[in-house]
């Protein structure tokens, strides 16, 4: 076969074969097919996208370019859980230690940040030590004795997602549904678990910015799921403004702890029981209402907190050494009124300016670097409170661009809903 072909055909908007897709992704994950090659064909991809079958093969061919995990050794039913990436999303970090706090193992593959998204595992890297590596072996080990692991794919699991996903997040390839569906449910359907719960955000902050096509991606990937006899359920949830506090790698991780301590912003704490009450039923086999309870109380004893701590330690992780900027820099307001909205991609992309994201493939992160808001949508302020704290390294951000991104009105607005809701 010829890229070249397989190229032009999909940038003229046709079908393709099982076989090519097969083909596309083998050579590449090898070496024959360059990244110059690779990134045509996700712009196509990108801009005619494929249907369900093609997307199915497409996930197929990722997982099967390595091997997949056996969990069965495991007891109970192990769940997943994965989100499709936000302003400020640390919910995994919050949502697993829960989930496995209540007796259901979490066994997780998770990715790195894509565009101006930030990644669970760069944020994990921000503990001094952390190992997100491990051979699968040690993965199945963690989850057994631990109840729950988070890794990146290595050169065993899902080593074309891994390829394709750096490929992506540096050449304006990442805002596509078949790519997106793809990508991580390789990853879900590789790490073993006999569950899978999908976090698909929609909005301004998130990939996928248009509710309707949010819908289809979490549709296409139900589908996959079920392809794979996996139960699939995904939950439709707002990105029209940060979550939490926090945009950055090593902030967003204390953030995480804050909330596990039960001092965490109220609505990202109401997400993650909601998630964390779905994952328990699903592994369970109980009442969602008996579920949440059990994610309430998890929390609410700092069961979970403990569970993070030992997560972290399992894997080599300080969790007492996590890198935060010293550089410190305030940004006050101009202006007086309400808090009608926030422009969350004008603050994730001074965090990516500041080093918390790759404009290259092969760029080092600054995970101390970030962003801390003081302010959340319907809040009052006058000229001259502060709206936020800015940690940097050698590149400050904009302070101007940032005041801006708060913007200001006469009438008092409220939240946008959380949860529009939940496919099957």
């Amino acid at each position: 076969m010829n890229i070249i072909e397989i190229i032009e055909k999909k940038k003229n908007n046709k079908k393709l074969t099982k076989e090519e897709i097969n083909y596309a992704v083998n050579a590449y994950t090898i070496g024959v097919v360059s990244d110059a090659q690779m990134a045509a064909l996700l712009m196509a991809i990108c801009i005619n996208e494929m249907d369900e079958e093609e997307t199915f093969y497409l996930t197929k061919a990722m997982i099967e370019s390595g091997r997949m995990i056996d969990l069965s050794s495991i007891p109970g039913i192990k769940v997943d859980k994965h989100s499709t990436g936000g302003v400020g999303d640390k919910t995994t970090l919050i949502v697993a230690p829960i989930v496995s706090a209540c007796g259901v193992p979490v066994a997780k593959l998770s990715g790195r940040g894509l565009g101006h998204t930030g990644g669970t595992i760069d944020k994990l890297e921000s503990i001094n030590g952390f190992d997100s590596d491990l051979t699968t072996e040690e993965f199945v080990k963690q989850v057994k004795e631990v109840g729950m692991a988070d890794v990146e794919q290595t050169e065993e699991i899902v080593p074309a997602d891994k390829k394709l996903y750096a490929l992506r997040d540096v050449t304006g390839t990442t805002e596509s549904i078949s790519l997106i569906a793809s990508s991580i449910m390789s990853k879900k359907i590789a790490a073993g678990a006999d569950k899978i719960l999908l976090d698909v955000k929609t909005g301004s902050g998130a990939l996928i910015t248009n509710f309707e096509d949010s819908v289809k991606l979490a549709k296409m990937m139900v589908e996959v799921g079920k392809r794979y006899g996996k139960k699939t359920v995904a939950f439709i949830t707002d990105m029209n403004e940060p979550l939490g506090m926090t945009i950055g790698n090593g902030l967003e991780v204390k953030e995480a702890i804050k909330t596990l301590e039960g001092n965490g912003d109220e609505r990202l704490t109401e997400l993650c029981l909601s998630l964390a009450a779905k994952m328990i039923s699903m592994g369970k086999e109980e009442s969602l209402e008996k579920a949440r309870k059990e994610a309430e109380d998890a929390l609410k004893s700092k069961r979970a907190l403990e569970k993070f701590k030992e997560f972290v330690k399992a894997q080599k992780g300080d969790i007492n050494n996590i890198k935060v900027s010293k550089n410190t820099f305030n940004v006050y307001a101009t202006r007086e009124g309400y808090v009608y909205d926030i422009d969350e991609v004008t603050l994730a992309l001074e965090c990516l300016n500041m080093g918390s994201g790759r404009k290259h493939k092969d760029d080092k992160l600054k995970l101390g670097v970030g962003i801390l808001k003081h302010k959340s949508i319907g809040d009052y302020i006058k000229v001259g409170d502060l709206l936020a704290t800015v940690y940097y390294e050698d590149v400050k951000a904009n302070a101007k661009k940032i005041e801006s991104a708060f913007m200001v009105g006469s009438k008092k607005q409220e939240h946008f809903p959380l949860i529009y809701g939940v496919i099957e």
